[in-house]
């Protein structure tokens, strides 16, 4: 059983504040003494690991210029038997650049060794925006929620509704060569053929915008298999360009009024949707639940991931059938 855990986030706070005081000795004791050890940063070439990583932590640490100040954002730590892990967000401000405030996000993950927790791997990264990475801000299926929040209509007023959302993976670049001319019919007859089967399954398709859609059914395995044919129709489709579609679906309790159906249900089937790779259909653990056994839905083993703005791992399934 998951569960947060106080004391990881105890033993995470010593391990930030030994950094910052350059406590070497200290630090090397917080580390695994396996050759499992894994130690990476978000620079390129830092990705290290065994027992080297232990030997170099404190040059390693003497490299960070001095820190003039440091502020926690975030943290949460949750343990499961002899395995845990923390997450943690803080702002530095250091001595050879006081003007210049950097975000650090970082992962440890331990493992209880000889009683004590230690690190087995850690992972930091420095946030760049995307728009600084690929030149494209993902807000896609972010906008289509807000887009269908303003204009929501919705037949099922209250009960289980399994909600689907559809992303195009690459849809910009493949806009930007191609020209509105040339994309404009490509993403409207896409729009169209996910309806058909959205309806097909009595599901309602919701909205669409920029390269999403959202839908509702009352059903999961409808959900399901509408989603399948959705994919299945894609793979079948050989004209260029080829399109790559993610799926994402979760189920919960619909009661429209106010925020309720848009703070539960449908932020989480969004969060998942962008778990998803291209040509998937990723579920979750609820609506896998629901729809127990068919012999004509088949599944992944579990996967945990976590999902952003939701608490925890998160225990998710794909969707899987024979082409």
């Amino acid at each position: 059983m998951i569960k947060p855990s106080p004391e990881l986030l105890a033993v995470s706070r010593r391990w930030y504040k030994a950094i910052v005081v350059r406590k070497h000795s200290e630090l090397e004791n917080f580390l695994s003494s396996t050759e499992h050890l894994r130690f990476v940063g978000s620079a390129e070439g830092e990705s290290w690991s065994g027992q080297s990583v232990r030997r170099a932590i404190g040059a390693h640490f003497d490299e960070v210029p001095a820190v003039i100040e440091k502020e926690e954002l975030e943290a949460e730590a949750f343990e499961q038997g002899e395995t845990g892990w923390s997450c943690f967000s803080h702002m530095f401000r250091f001595a050879n650049r006081p003007d210049v405030t950097v975000v650090f996000r970082t992962t440890l993950i331990f493992s209880l060794e000889n009683g004590s927790w230690k690190i087995v791997q850690r992972h930091a990264s420095v946030p760049t925006p995307n728009m600084e990475i690929t030149g494209h801000e993902h807000n896609a299926i972010r906008n289509l929620v807000d887009a269908a929040q303003q204009g929501f209509s919705l037949t099922q007023s209250e009960g289980l509704a399994s909600v689907m959302f559809t992303d195009l993976v690459g849809s910009s670049t493949l806009a930007s060569a191609l020209g509105d001319q040339v994309w404009t019919p490509i993403i409207t007859a896409h729009f169209a053929m996910i309806r058909r089967h959205v309806e097909a399954y009595d599901g309602q398709f919701v909205k669409s915008l920029g390269d999403g859609t959202m839908s509702s059914f009352s059903s999961a395995r409808s959900a399901l298999a509408a989603a399948r044919d959705i994919q299945t129709s894609l793979d079948a489709d050989t004209s260029e360009p080829r399109l790559g579609l993610r799926i994402g679906l979760h189920t919960g309790d619909v009661v429209q009024s106010d925020d309720d159906f848009f703070g539960t249900v449908v932020n989480t089937a969004a969060r998942i949707t962008a778990a998803a790779g291209p040509g998937e259909v990723c579920i979750s653990n609820v609506t896998r639940m629901m729809v127990g056994t068919d012999e004509s839905l088949s599944f992944s083993e579990a996967i945990t991931v976590h999902l952003k703005g939701i608490t925890g791992e998160q225990t998710l399934y794909r969707l899987t059938w024979k082409p």
